[in-house]
């Protein structure tokens, strides 16, 4: 046998494989036919919860569907995506940031409690409107597990209240269990390398 013939017999054997896997796929597929607004939580001690989230909603603003956001803990430190947001596309994306900064900066809980809970009455007014098509709650999850919010309050307005078509995504660490089992997609982030432990601050376009 050539190897021109030995190439034909393998490209052969590949497109029957692909096709076999595409004939299976199309009917897996012609099965997934309702639509639902989300519950998405983004979780774990690895990089990228935040980031993945701001993904969705940049599809969302790309897509010309309203959205929203407002951020739990994070401050008045400036960051790229709340800056590009605000700058030139604050007419589909409301951005809210309602912390001051994490709890050991501010060492205040009451005004940290406060800040919590004004945060949490925007987010509930924001997805009970049913005219933001998602609402990104980022790093609620902290605000959650220090006791600011109470998680029974917001697993019982998810579950009852928000509309049905609105996607919800919480983003921090350590989302509590009541969370991760009524949403639809939870995804934890695995640390396996973090340049910090090696000396590295925070860098301008990776983590802010």
């Amino acid at each position: 046998m050539t190897d021109s013939d030995i190439k034909a017999d393998l490209d052969a054997r590949h497109a029957e494989k692909m096709a076999k896997k595409k004939a299976a796929r199309d009917k897996i597929m012609a099965t997934k036919t309702d639509e639902k607004g989300l519950i998405v939580v983004h979780t774990g001690k690895g990089k990228g919860k935040s980031t993945a989230a701001f993904g969705m909603i940049f599809r969302h603003i790309a897509h010309g569907m309203p959205c929203a956001v407002v951020q739990f803990i994070k401050g008045g430190m400036s960051t790229g995506e709340r800056d590009l947001i605000i700058e030139r596309f604050s007419d589909l994306c409301e951005f809210h940031t309602m912390g001051e900064g994490f709890t050991w900066e501010t060492q205040d809980r009451a005004r940290d409690v406060a800040m919590a809970q004004a945060a949490w009455a925007k987010a509930k007014e924001l997805i009970s409107s049913g005219e933001k098509s998602m609402v990104l709650l980022d790093e609620v999850n902290i605000a959650i597990r220090y006791d600011y919010i109470d998680i029974a309050e917001v697993v019982e307005f998810l579950a009852t209240q928000k509309p049905h078509m609105t996607h919800v995504v919480l983003t921090g660490r350590n989302a509590k269990d009541e969370l991760i089992e009524i949403a639809d997609l939870v995804t934890e982030m695995e640390l396996i390398k973090h340049p910090f432990r090696s000396g590295i601050k925070a860098q301008q376009g990776i983590e802010y």
